[in-house]
Parts: structure tokens; C-alpha cells; sequence
């Protein structure tokens, strides 16, 4: 967590008061550019910054060619930045090592001699923004040309962590506002965002973490009715911790002036698991499903095509969330409970037909099954893949060790 840091407070305390005070945008412009550049030295240091500084100039120069040789080839190199930074160690471990144990201690050792201490801060990121502008520069939009428009896009702060997920043909235009001028509006919407992102993240979200903490280690031992409860105190974290990191993100640069987009909409009120991921982490979703998803066919080949399509962007997804196989079952988790709600009326017929009937008529009923598909998903998000099976086996006391 870096918004509640001490450096952070006085960083914001020197930084954003110069940039209300700055009249001209080229000043503004400038201050904006060495805030971010000097955040992202902070945080990252210069093992993190130097990696980034090359994918961005070879994403930047690609882009400005419009050759699809040249983008694709820069697409070639993000990705595989990001699998060699975030997922080398995994494949090694995990794949490679099941194959070949020696072959495995080989590759883990170059990999160790060329890797930092840890990834590139925020490299997930950085590639899913820097794929998503090359894409759309070969499909024909105009590329950025001012290298100081590009590294603002690149690199502004508020979002350089956690997201969410820019894309660049809406934030350039609100990045160019904020630069002409920010009114007071704009600051207490900010402010008040911000503020609402630090009481979930802070006081709810982190204290409910210190319960899940405490009890979860003794989760076998716990009744029936607290068992329930530490997973609905699992399930409101979850949210709370990545909507108040969103929130505190969208809240600083409304203070910029600079409009993020929304990434989530009240996702544990969805009736339905595709309502569920309209709601849920929105921009990291539309990106999947916009430069994933629809490239391998989407649901144009039909439906075992697009349910085959499914588990491989939810697996994907969930790998990107983290380097471990517990994320990997999380991801198909969702994509199974998909494919089961895209294909249960047809498959099942008339019996298929009658429950989707009933779903249309008591949405309550497709809230309540949502609800739990997604919560019991969290715990293997949060756990390994065993003691989360343990523990769903101890909610439906099926487990009474």
C-alpha cells in the first residue's frame, strides 16, 4: 500500500499545491512529468525504472512507424517482459521442473543472474496498457506524437500502481484538460474520493484482514455459523481492498483533473456471474475480452468454441493477478461457472429453459448463487488450492475433522 505511506503524504504535500498554483500548462506539464517520473524512481528504483524506460521508448518509437511489423514485434517484447519478470520463477518451478528437474535448475539460474529482487513495479500493467496502444495504432488510430504525452500516459501516478487500466484515446484528451486548468470541483470530488478509498482500505478493509488473519489459521476449528462469517468477512476484504485502492487512484487524479475510468460498479449486487464481470475490475475485464477473448474468436465459432475461449482468458486472467496455481484455479473457477451459466438452458432443454424461467422471474434467486460462486471463488484466490478445498468442504460440513 503506497497512498497511506509517509513519503506519500509529504510528496502530495509539495506536489499537488504547486500544480493548482501553476497557471500555464506547459509549467503545469512539466511539474506533472517530474512528479511521475520522480514517484516512480521512489518506488521502484532504478532496476524497476530502466525496463520500463525501455519498453516504453520501443512501444513509443513502434507506434509512430504504424508498420504492423513494428507493433507486432513491440508487442512480442512487452509480453515477453512481463512473463520473463512475473512468471519465470513459475514456469521453472511449476512446469518445467515437472518435466525436467535439471532443465528446471538450469533455467532458474540463468533466470536468477538476469532478474531483480522483484518485477518491475506495476509490469502488469505497463504491458496490458502499452499492448492495448499498439493495437489499436496497427487497427489505425493516430499514435501519440509529443514523447511527453506518452510518458504522462505511461507513467501517471495515481494509476502507475494498482490501475485502473488506461486506454489511451480517453485519457489523453481529460490529461490535456486537467493540464489547462483544474477547478475546485474537480479537487473536492478528488478529495472525497480519495478519503473513501482510504477509509475501506485502511480502517475496513485492513482490520477485516487482521480477523481473516487470526481466525483463518484455525478455520477447521470454528463453528459451523463463524465459518460462514470469516468468509463473508473474506468476500467484503476482497472488494473493499481493491475498490478503495481504485477509489484512492480515481480520487487523486480527479485532483490532476484527469479522469480515470470506473472499475467497479457494485459487483456483489450482479444477478448473474456475466453481470458479476461487468462489474467487477471493469477495465482489466473490457481488456481482456477486447484483446484476448475476441481475438480467439469470442463467441463467433460456436458455443463450445466460446466456452473453450472462456477458460482460457478466466485462466489467464487469474494468472495475471499472481504467479501461483491457486490463482490459475481461481480464473477457471470463474470460467467453469460461465460456461455453465452461458450454456445450461440449451444443454439441459426444457428443464434448462424452466430454470432460467425462474432465474428471469426471482432475479433474488441468480443474486444468492452468484454471491456464493464468487465468494467461495475467494477462497482460492486468497488460499493454496488445498486448505481452500478444506474449507469449503467445512462450510457444507462435508468436512468434520
Amino acid at each position: 500500500m503506497i497512498f497511506n505511506t509517509y513519503w506519500f503524504f509529504c510528496f502530495s504535500a509539495a506536489f499537488f499545491p504547486v500544480y493548482w498554483l501553476l497557471r500555464h500548462p506547459l509549467a503545469r506539464r512539466a511539474w506533472l512529468l517530474a512528479g511521475c517520473a520522480f514517484f516512480h524512481l521512489h518506488f521502484a528504483g532504478p532496476a524497476g525504472v530502466l525496463p520500463i524506460v525501455v519498453l516504453g521508448l520501443v512501444t513509443y518509437l513502434a507506434a509512430l512507424t504504424r508498420l504492423r511489423a513494428a507493433c507486432v514485434a513491440a508487442i512480442v517484447l512487452c509480453v515477453a517482459a512481463l512473463c520473463f519478470y512475473k512468471y519465470a520463477l513459475f514456469f521453472s518451478q511449476g512446469l518445467l521442473g515437472r518435466i525436467s528437474p535439471v532443465a528446471a535448475e538450469h533455467f532458474e539460474r540463468q533466470a536468477r543472474a538476469w532478474l531483480p529482487a522483484a518485477a518491475p513495479l506495476a509490469i502488469s500493467f505497463f504491458a496490458f496498457e502499452f499492448v492495448h496502444y499498439l493495437v489499436e495504432v496497427f487497427r489505425g488510430k493516430p499514435p501519440i506524437r509529443r514523447p511527453d504525452d506518452f510518458a504522462l500516459f505511461a507513467i501517471h501516478f495515481p494509476s502507475l500502481v494498482a490501475g485502473p487500466i488506461k486506454r489511451f484515446q480517453e485519457y489523453l484528451p481529460s490529461l490535456h484538460a486537467g493540464l489547462a486548468g483544474v477547478n475546485v470541483d474537480d479537487v473536492a470530488a478528488g478529495a472525497r474520493r480519495l478519503a473513501l478509498g482510504l477509509v475501506k482500505k485502511i480502517i475496513l478493509a485492513d482490520n477485516l484482514t487482521l480477523v481473516i488473519n487470526f481466525y483463518g489459521d484455525n478455520f477447521a476449528a470454528l463453528p459451523l455459523g463463524r465459518a460462514w462469517l470469516l468468509l463473508a468477512a473474506i468476500t467484503a476484504r476482497i472488494l473493499l481492498d481493491f475498490s478503495g485502492y481504485t477509489d484512492m487512484a480515481i480520487g487523486l487524479s480527479r485532483m490532476l483533473g484527469v479522469r480515470l475510468p470506473e472499475n467497479f460498479q457494485y459487483p456483489y449486487l450482479a444477478t448473474s456471474l456475466g453481470d458479476f464481470w461487468q462489474r467487477w475490475h471493469m477495465s482489466l475485464t473490457s481488456w481482456i475480452r477486447d484483446y484476448v477473448y475476441i481475438p480467439l474468436g469470442g463467441n463467433r465459432h460456436g458455443l463450445a468454441r466460446q466456452l473453450l475461449n472462456g477458460l482460457v482468458v478466466f485462466a489467464l486472467c487469474g494468472l495475471w493477478h499472481g504467479a501461483a496455481w491457486h490463482f490459475v484455479l481461481w480464473g477457471l473457477w470463474h470460467g467453469l461457472g460461465l460456461a455453465v451459466s452461458l450454456s445450461y438452458s440449451r444443454v439441459l432443454g426444457a428443464t434448462g429453459r424452466w430454470l432460467a424461467g425462474g432465474f428471469a422471474r426471482l432475479p433474488v434467486l441468480g443474486w444468492a448463487l452468484t454471491l456464493l460462486h464468487v465468494a467461495l471463488g475467494w477462497l482460492l484466490f486468497f488460499y493454496e488450492p488445498l486448505p481452500a478445498l478444506r474449507m469449503a468442504a467445512k462450510l457444507f460440513a462435508l468436512d468434520q475433522s
